[in-house]
């Protein structure tokens, strides 16, 4: 984990994934399916360069007892430090944000990036859940 608070946590992974969503947006504009832009973003991410592993399942355990509770499954996990949620609709809301934040919550993952293609101004919301406020962590 990175300790300097100064520091932006992935800055560089995180920039290089925005290029990539920024490309996406000025190439096929707004309103594409939601899937079309999953695999679009895919070949960007790859052609990229970076690890990219869509639909990972990300195991969820108890914070009591270890026990495993169920899955939850990111649109995209990228280099195993980044978390992407993919949406295209007009308006983003406080649910999609909720959704990403308790995928950080609940995993090792400490960033994660919200993007939604179809707002009629390219929405990029980067959320943070650092591992130091997540004392029950366990590897598994």
């Amino acid at each position: 984990m990175n300790t300097d608070k100064t520091e932006l946590l992935h800055k560089e992974l995180t920039y290089k994934i925005r290029g990539c969503f920024f490309d996406i947006r000025k190439q096929y504009g707004p309103g594409q399916k939601e899937v079309i832009y999953h695999r679009i973003l895919k070949e960007k991410l790859e052609a990229s360069g970076l690890k990219t592993e869509p639909e990972k399942r990300i195991k969820i355990k108890s914070q009591d007892t270890g026990k495993n509770l169920g899955m939850y499954q990111p649109d995209f996990v990228i280099e195993d430090k980044i978390l992407i949620e993919v949406k295209s609709s007009k308006v983003t809301s406080v649910a999609d944000e909720k959704q990403l934040y308790y995928y950080l919550r609940n995993s090792k993952y400490e960033v994660g990036l919200l993007v939604n293609f179809s707002t009629p101004k390219l929405l990029i919301k980067r959320i943070i859940y650092t591992n130091d406020r997540k004392p029950y962590l366990m590897t598994s």
